[in-house]
């Protein structure tokens, strides 16, 4: 019986995980040529806002923009390796012929207390376009009354400082002081797992093939007849 088991279930099995394994190192080879495509278009050139942003064609559009900056702001709440938790400032851009909101960066838990802005001159930034995917159903309502949001939701955000639903992430401004630090787009928050799925199907297919060698050199069991 062991041949037609080895056949029939152990050839099987390690075809499929080794399989599995090349799939995910395909994924892998995919995944990595999207991410670098995600960089290549992040650092690029900014070009002007385009008339219709549009959340599939323009993510992560480098883009410059020119307005002035309102002195009313949303907090979102995060953390920041290194710094711990936070918030993303959001301000609204009053600009000729509309009203966009932009991520100026981080500011600390506690000298976020002591935030004001002013309304000053036209100010010049350059960021990249985004339209975070950070909601979901475990994602709390925002605290209106205190000013804090849990996730960077544009349209809920651009409803409530009535601006249009278009966001950009400041890369580059000129020095604005106070505690803000920029936090650009980049694409540490892709996830790509391929290479750890793969080593685990390819381990997998090893200890399969370890246990039928196992199976197919043990000795028959002895008759008790």
């Amino acid at each position: 019986m062991r041949w037609p088991a080895f056949f029939l279930v152990f050839l099987p099995g390690i075809i499929i995980l080794l399989w599995l394994g090349v799939w995910q190192l395909q994924r892998l080879s995919w995944k990595e040529g999207v991410i670098a495509d995600i960089n290549a278009r992040i650092a690029a050139d900014p070009v002007q806002l385009p008339d219709t942003p549009d959340p599939e064609r323009d993510a992560y559009l480098p883009v410059e923009v020119t307005g002035v900056l309102s002195p009313t702001y949303l907090q979102v709440l995060v953390s920041r390796k290194g710094a711990g938790a936070g918030y993303r400032i959001i301000r609204p851009m009053i600009r000729e012929n509309d009203r966009i909101m932009i991520d100026m960066g981080f500011v600390k838990t506690d000298a976020a207390a002591g935030l004001k802005f002013e309304e000053g001159p036209p100010l010049t930034i350059v960021g990249n376009m985004q339209w975070p995917q950070e909601t979901d159903s475990f994602t709390p309502d925002p605290d209106i009354e205190g000013n804090i949001w849990f996730a960077r939701d544009v349209a809920a955000m651009a409803e409530a400082l009535q601006t249009d639903p278009v966001l950009v992430v400041r890369r580059d401004a000129p020095q604005l002081g106070g505690p803000l630090s920029p936090m650009p787009v980049d694409t540490s928050a892709i996830p790509n797992d391929h290479l750890q799925y793969a080593i685990t199907w390819f381990s997998l297919a090893a200890i399969w093939s370890l246990m039928t060698i196992y199976f197919l050199r043990r000795k028959p069991a002895a008759s008790t007849n």
